[in-house]
């Protein structure tokens, strides 16, 4: 046995004390690196990314994953069947038709099929006189938010169908005479917005104007008598088509009251003046009415009592500046 003390020699050497105040820098880890920064060779090559890498830069949500995502998921049958069903229960709410409009441009991606959905409800033949004016109301509603939103494919499309939907809500036969006040109300605001021309919207007022007939048409009469009346050949067929519809109670009592809000909201916003906007493209890059144009129309001619008037004005001004100088220079004088 030898006798040597336990560690001498041994040709193990002893470790030094680790020193507390010196850090290891610790191994990267690939997975927190820079996916540019993992690919680089020895010789400096050009950076190309790794396709199983992440970074870690934060990318801000916009506002906009959740509609594209819902979009994807929601077939674009069932977008045209939910719209039709909220065109149909269309009523004078404001609420009713921003929730509409909202639902438009929200899938704006689908603003041609949707806007096949507002003329085949308008041309629909069991549809009543007022969801087709409530529907009119609408498409006005419509445009002001697609021109609050900048997209402009909704009030196109109106532009080119208006004639159409003129014909569904207030046909030549005179089922819908009640509807031609509607028609030129809504035609009259798109004018004054600037969604319309006014060569367009006069063409319109020519047309209405042979189908404001009387109120027989529209079912507020007592029906005629039908042995004095003689049996036409295709009085079925008109029936089916477009013989004038007979409102009952329920409805003449449901489009009064819907008039009345309406009457109610327009003396609410008659005072409003839309903005001008210069250069938009639906409108061929004129500018919307503005409060110069409108005093400019308002204002009458100038006369001969404007001038006198003017005079008198004058007059009274001087004799005002006169009084106020000699009250200034007698104040002063007495300091």
């Amino acid at each position: 046995m030898s006798s040597h003390p336990r560690g001498q020699g041994s040709t193990s050497k002893s470790k030094p004390p680790r020193d507390k105040k010196k850090h290891r820098t610790p191994t990267p880890n690939n997975t927190n690196r820079d996916p540019f920064e993992q690919n680089r060779d020895e010789n400096d090559s050009p950076l190309t990314p790794s396709a199983n890498s992440y970074t870690a830069v934060p990318i801000i949500e916009r506002g906009h994953g959740h509609i594209a995502k819902e979009l994807i998921n929601m077939d674009p049958f069932e977008v045209r069947i939910r719209f039709t069903q909220q065109l149909a229960s269309l009523n004078a709410s404001v609420t009713g038709a921003s929730k509409t409009a909202q639902y438009a441009l929200k899938y704006r991606d689908l603003d041609e099929d949707l806007h096949s959905c507002i003329l085949e409800q308008l041309e629909r033949a069991g549809n009543s006189m007022n969801n087709r004016a409530n529907i009119m109301y609408f498409i006005e509603h419509l445009c002001d938010m697609a021109a609050r939103e900048n997209h402009y494919d909704y009030i196109r499309m109106m532009q080119r169908d208006i004639l159409r939907m003129v014909d569904a809500v207030a046909p030549e036969d005179g089922s819908g005479a009640a509807n031609v006040k509607v028609v030129r109300k809504v035609l009259q605001a798109l004018q004054h917005k600037s969604f319309l021309l006014a060569q367009t919207v006069s063409e319109i007022e020519e047309l209405l104007k042979e189908r404001d007939t009387l109120p027989d048409n529209i079912g507020l009469s007592s029906p005629p008598d039908p042995s004095s009346t003689p049996l036409q050949p295709n009085s079925s067929s008109r029936n089916k088509m477009g013989a004038p519809q007979r409102l009952d109670k329920k409805q003449i009592e449901t489009r009064i009251e819907e008039d009345r809000e309406r009457h109610k909201r327009l003396r609410e916003n008659i005072w409003a003046i839309p903005k001008a906007v210069p250069g938009n493209s639906f409108n061929g890059g004129a500018a919307g009415p503005d409060e110069f144009d409108k005093l400019w129309e308002e204002t009458s001619d100038l006369g001969e009592d404007d001038l006198v008037l003017y005079r008198e004005e004058g007059e009274e001004r001087s004799k005002a500046c006169v009084e106020w100088t000699e009250e200034f220079a007698k104040m002063h004088a007495t300091e």
